[in-house]
């Protein structure tokens, strides 16, 4: 079964402020940091059950993103994966808990 990605909307917010983050860095960082995060939304998208459990139901799942420190959170639903947060894996922890 294919399940449409969808990105909640605090989600999308949080990704193109690392981006910025990163950009504002070093002219070319974010547009890899968002290469890197993108990736992580494919291999989600073909692999739903790859990322570890964040939550006693198992529903719901983070990936790291490879070369930086952030983390994709998700959930399984039945006919859709919602990516919860983009989260830096070091500022505030678990913030992202109440959205699901």
């Amino acid at each position: 079964m294919i399940r449409i990605l969808q990105t909640a909307e605090p989600a999308s917010d949080e990704l193109p402020e690392a981006v910025r983050w990163y950009e504002a860095r070093r002219a070319g960082l974010g547009g890899e940091s968002f290469d890197g995060i993108a990736d992580t939304f494919e291999l989600i998208k073909a692999r739903p059950e790859i990322g570890s459990a964040a939550s006693a139901d198992r529903q719901t799942r983070r990936v790291i993103v490879p070369r930086f420190p952030y983390q994709v959170i998700y959930c399984l639903r039945p006919s859709e994966i919602v990516i919860v947060a983009v989260a830096h894996l070091k500022r505030r922890p678990g913030y992202w808990k109440s959205r699901n």
